[in-house]
């Protein structure tokens, strides 16, 4: 899924990892199914009984036909193909990946127990890459934010770019999974991608490097302004924006611009607790699967900043937990929200560790505002629509100055 999930560096919008009951009997009978699998065939390898493809069989009770359909293939594969000896390894995992995509959902992967590990790695706050997040927009892979003074940043790519080829290899029919894994890769080497904007076809060799995301950071405008970035909803999120807070209550400011542009998500909870800080205890976020079963998400805060003047600054980068923050003070009028449509990253995906050592990532459920909009494939419309800046610094920063005259013109 990326250089990451949850703070990433060349990923899909990151998920809340939290575990939750999965309420939907078929998307559970799946989890049980792959987890039998994994589990049996573990077990029944170290006593050399089983071919882990025998295991598979369980599948082909599906139609009167399906036996004789996964018998004949597999035999074709083993006693045909021109490149043998067949590793059945490989075959066992290869029809794992292939249920889950079938399902024909991005967000949805299977990994094995190798692939397992990497996405393991990949959470960690510090890793290596070019500092984009990946995801699909408009059904196509592409570019949802490169993080601010990354390479993808520096080299060129934008937000909306969407991915045609990573090193020359074909990626738009790939997982997510697929083209981070392609895109990762060691501090100091290189990477050739290929984007399409603007329906031209543009290429960028962007070298990688160790990216450390400082998820928060504030500064003073004139004015009495405060300006407070969250790049990401990561562990380190909320610590310092409480501290940024505490500061705020001392200083007061006349107004405070809120930037989650470019901002691709993180952990659910952080979101909601950092909105609270705005709104107190109140429902941020739904959540609803396919049952139709529903829950929400609010916050256990306080509100210390409830009446301060806030203005949201988003764009096409802001996915996923930035979606909700936004979202939530909107339908609240706690904020005007200020910037280009968001993203659109609204489903929820949980991580189900299996017997072998192999993990299922697999959307469950869909999120909604307060007042129940939808955010997945729609995104957040801004109350005041400003174009991205184009060039460096503030003054250039059309969305930013929108976000100033705003708050400088309140009483």
């Amino acid at each position: 899924m990326s250089d990451r999930q949850l703070p990433a560096s060349s990923n899909i919008p990151p998920q809340p990892r939290r575990t939750k009951p999965i309420g939907l009997g078929f998307l559970l009978a799946i989890i049980l199914l792959v987890g039998f699998i994994g589990g049996y065939w573990t077990a029944n390898r170290e006593k050399g009984l089983v071919n882990p493809l025998n295991a598979l069989q369980a599948l082909t009770r599906l139609s009167p036909n399906a036996p004789a359909v996964y018998d004949g293939v597999l035999k074709l594969i083993q006693q045909q193909y021109v490149l043998q000896p067949v590793d059945s390894t490989k075959l066992f995992y290869g029809a794992l990946s292939g249920l889950v995509r079938s399902l024909g959902d991005p967000y949805s992967t299977f990994f094995t127990p190798e692939a397992a590990t990497a996405f393991k790695n990949d959470l960690d706050l510090s890793i290596e890459g070019i500092g984009a997040e990946i995801g699909y927009k408009e059904k196509r892979p592409a570019i949802i934010a490169p993080l601010p003074a990354s390479p993808a940043e520096k080299t060129g790519l934008k937000a909306g770019d969407f991915l045609l080829t990573v090193d020359e290899k074909d990626v738009t029919s790939l997982s997510i999974d697929e083209i981070v894994s392609n895109i990762r890769g060691k501090a100091g080497t290189k990477v050739n991608i290929v984007v399409e904007r603007s329906a031209k076809e543009l290429p960028f060799t962007v070298q990688r490097e160790r990216i450390t995301i400082a998820s928060v950071t504030n500064r003073r405008l004139d004015g009495n302004l405060a300006l407070v970035q969250v790049v990401s909803f990561n562990e380190e999120t909320l610590p310092k924006f409480d501290a940024i807070v505490r500061d705020l209550l001392l200083d007061k400011p006349k107004g405070i611009i809120l930037d989650l542009r470019n901002n691709p998500g993180g952990l659910l909870d952080v979101a909601v607790d950092l909105t609270g800080e705005f709104i107190g205890k109140k429902v941020v976020v739904k959540e609803r699967d396919a049952a139709g079963q529903e829950r929400t998400d609010s916050s256990d805060r306080d509100a210390r900043l409830p009446q301060t003047p806030l203005v949201v600054l988003v764009n096409g980068g802001s996915a996923s937990a930035s979606e909700i923050v936004a979202g939530a003070l909107q339908d609240e009028k706690r904020a005007t929200i200020v910037g280009t449509k968001t993203f659109g990253k609204g489903s929820v995906q949980t991580l189900e560790p299996l017997a072998d050592g192999s993990q299922l990532k697999l959307t469950v459920a869909r999120w909604f505002t307060p007042l129940g909009r939808t955010i997945d494939g729609t995104g957040i419309t801004p109350d005041t629509t400003a174009a991205d800046p184009t060039k460096a610094g503030d003054e250039n920063d059309t969305q930013l100055q929108q976000a100033i005259r705003i708050l400088t013109s309140q009483p």
